[in-house]
């Protein structure tokens, strides 16, 4: 209902409908810092591999202004661009490859690998402004507003700490040579990052928990939606009830055209009757052709006298049949003797044989 709020929890078909829809949990904060981690750690590792890849491209160009500067014919421009793609493929390639397939792992491990074309479709919502001002002002767009501010402030506070400590080593690099300034400003920044990654792994880790709460509170039901989702699932149990109704109906129908063919209806007198069948060259033993209790018990009885099918009454027996013998199936052994007492009794009237 449209007032009514929502406090049970998301059912397994809701879970599965909205995870076909593409809507699923997922904390960009922590693909994110899982990319800035893994393409920092890959920066670290592949540190002297990309300086000397640089410092071989920077040599290249070096050559070239020199032979420039003599007179000398010097590769193409074309030349000078391929090597110089080459050079950005070898150094930043690895990083970016890294950074991507982290974030895809990261996502998939969050979606369970999850690919759904829902979100590509155009959706009038998206560009309805006034679902828009919603979204502007909904408790979601002040998280991420707040988490924002913090990461700017986390962000500057990290930078400013890291040149207020290096500041007073600036003026050493003119003593050192070039190589071990860049290496020790490489340090720096890499431990400046480093400090970053952990601050913002700490705003991710409660953001997982913040989305993870934000999710499950927006696929809460109502009481009125999970009956719904009931009905749809297991049925309306009116018409359940109704289908089951017509089901018996017909059963019975087909059960009382099989009472013609009985040879005896064993009746108490009447609250229940049981209808049997006896043929020597089919059966071995008496087959329960139908049976029934109260009004349907006496459609039997009536149904019996019409076609002059004998009607025996034995209290007991009749009870006992209709508890212990399944419709359509032979009557159990233990009922042999008295049933074959009926059906002598029954053939002895009608000067017929009961073939053992």
């Amino acid at each position: 209902m449209a007032g009514e709020s929502k406090t049970e929890k998301a059912t397994p078909k809701k879970r599965r409908d909205e995870r076909k829809k593409g809507n699923v949990f997922l904390s960009k904060d922590a693909v994110v810092v899982v990319s800035i981690f893994v393409g920092f750690l890959l920066l670290r590792l592949l540190g002297g591999f990309i300086v000397e890849t640089l410092s071989e491209f920077f040599h290249y160009c070096m050559s070239l202004i020199a032979a420039l500067s003599r007179g000398e014919a010097v590769d193409t421009f074309g030349e000078i661009f391929n090597q110089m793609i080459v050079a950005v493929f070898k150094t930043a390639g690895p990083l970016l490859l890294g950074s991507l397939l982290a974030a895809t792992v990261a996502t998939f491990a969050q979606t369970r690998l999850l690919v759904s074309s829902e979100l590509l479709k155009p959706k009038f919502s998206r560009i309805n402004p006034l679902e828009g001002f919603k979204r502007l002002f909904s408790l979601k767009s002040v998280v991420e507003a707040l988490k924002g501010i913090i990461k700017i402030i986390v962000l500057l506070y990290v930078i400013y700490d890291a040149i207020i400590d290096t500041a007073g080593e600036f003026g050493k690099y003119i003593y050192v040579d070039v190589p071990a300034a860049a290496s020790h400003i490489f340090d720096v920044t890499f431990s400046m990052v480093m400090k970053i990654a952990i601050a913002f792994t700490a705003l991710a880790a409660l953001d997982f928990m913040y989305q993870w709460w934000d999710y499950e509170r927006q696929l809460k039901m109502s009481k009125q939606e999970v009956k719904e989702e009931y009905k749809q699932t297991e049925g309306d149990p009116q018409i359940k009830s109704k289908i089951k109704e017509n089901q018996r109906r017909m059963a019975q129908q087909r059960m009382m055209q099989q009472v013609p063919q009985a040879d005896v209806v064993v009746r108490n007198p009447d609250h229940f009757a049981v209808a049997l069948r006896y043929d020597s060259k089919r059966d071995r033993a008496p087959v329960v052709l139908a049976k029934g209790m109260d009004e349907l018990a006496l459609r039997i009885v009536k149904v019996a006298q019409e076609h002059n099918i004998p009607a025996i009454e034995n209290v007991p027996l009749a009870r006992a049949l209709y508890a212990e013998a399944e419709l359509n199936h032979e009557i159990p052994p233990a009922f042999y003797g008295e049933v074959a007492e009926v059906l002598v009794y029954i053939y002895r009237l009608e000067n017929r044989e009961l073939t053992k």
